[in-house]
């Protein structure tokens, strides 16, 4: 095997952090993942593991609970799950996510309430965008959240809720303002313990990412204290989401890269091992082609990762640059598994084998995080020097 890839912003605290996460991760989730995967869940314990290791909140600063980083461990955390096939764990919701909404917009009564807790792993995270009727085009969310007193009374339905089943503290994406008002979109925090009108629904059955709780969840009649909204006043939801944006999409290219590559790893050792025809399927010539091409996908997948991390510590990663890191390693993502799989032959449609448990993780990326097609639009419109009006399109 060649050698480990070292980024250009990787110091020698992060090379320590990251040899600390790569032990916990594989002492603890490694051995447990297969299980999580046939309960659907990861148990709640491993949550306050991960928060006593420092998993949690790691770049969250350490007056609120966490561990003071920066995104760079952030990303170190979120590689090292990925290069170990660890889908089980919500963290980048968690952690990558939902923490940062709550340091960037919460109030201080906010941030001193719910980030040291989510910090131990004793509050768990999830954000509720996606309704049934609604995925990418968040303006046509239906959740709608109305004033009475100093409560809002929330109706509506989600879907597809990373941590839905676990989390019991979930930022949801309502309504506050009138229907014709662009600016209508709001972020309130509901705490789930022994909230009444709050139900959840099913642990969606996936094809992949089977361990990671994904729920339907209902709100009926609600009712949130009005200190729960996020930032000082209604209407800034997609501002709010939209700033976050880029570094979410960098978080599923940074999956997108790390799995690549273990695609690859995972291939070539079987590959060395497995005999065709009197020799080495290393040896055929279409063998060592294909991994020739995925090796140069993960290369190119790293390269431009690297890049952009590099950006995001600067403060200068834009939503552009991000959306087009996110569909384009998560599509080659899937084309590296895809291939790979193939050379496994039979056994890589056996789910003991890892790569078959790729296969069927990776076809996600390509569409959370904001679909790939969403995507190209996105970046295509800021190629167009006269745009179409949306009645035109």
């Amino acid at each position: 095997m060649y050698p480990e890839h070292t980024p250009s912003w990787m110091t020698d605290d992060l090379l320590m952090f990251r040899d600390a996460v790569r032990r916990f991760v594989e002492q603890e989730l490694v051995p447990t993942e297969d299980r999580w995967i046939e309960e659907r869940r990861m148990d709640r314990a491993m949550w306050g593991k991960a928060g006593q290791a420092g998993l949690l909140c790691a770049s969250i600063a350490e007056e609120y609970g966490g561990g003071g980083g920066s995104f760079a461990h952030d990303a170190v955390i979120t590689h090292e799950l990925a290069r170990a096939g660890i889908n089980s764990f919500g963290n980048n919701v968690h952690s990558g996510i939902v923490a940062h909404y709550l340091a960037r917009y919460g109030s201080e009564e906010q941030k001193r309430r719910w980030l040291p807790r989510m910090a131990t792993g004793e509050l768990i995270a999830a954000i509720a965008m996606s309704e049934p009727g609604a995925g990418s085009d968040l303006r046509a969310i239906r959740t709608r959240a109305v004033r009475d007193g100093d409560h809002y009374v929330i109706d509506g339905a989600k879907t597809f809720i990373t941590n839905g089943i676990n989390a019991n503290l979930i930022v949801v994406v309502a309504k506050t303002g009138d229907e014709g008002n662009k600016k209508n979109i709001s972020l309130i925090v509901i705490e789930t313990e022994g909230l009444a009108g709050f139900e959840r629904g099913r642990n969606l059955e996936k094809i992949g990412q089977k361990g990671q709780d994904t729920a339907e969840l209902f709100f009926s009649s609600m009712r949130v204290p009005c200190a729960n909204l996020l930032g000082p006043e209604e209407g800034q939801g997609m501002f709010q989401l939209v700033q976050q944006l880029a570094q979410e999409r960098l978080i599923v290219a940074i999956i997108s890269a790390a799995a690549m590559q273990r695609a690859v790893d995972l291939t070539v050792e079987y590959a060395n091992t497995r005999q065709v025809f009197g020799q080495r399927l290393l040896d055929l010539q279409n063998t060592r082609f294909k991994l020739a091409e995925c090796k140069t996908y993960a290369a190119l997948a790293t390269s431009f990762v690297d890049d952009c991390m590099e950006r995001a510590l600067a403060g200068t990663l834009d939503i552009e640059t991000a959306a087009m890191a996110k569909w384009w390693c998560s599509q080659h993502y899937c084309t590296v598994v895809d291939e790979c799989l193939q050379l496994f032959g039979g056994y890589g449609y056996m789910t003991e084998y890892p790569i078959a448990k790729m296969y069927a993780n990776a076809r996600v990326t390509r569409i959370y995080g904001g679909s790939n097609e969403v995507l190209k639009e996105l970046i295509a419109r800021r190629l167009d020097p006269q745009p179409l009006s949306r009645a035109g399109r």
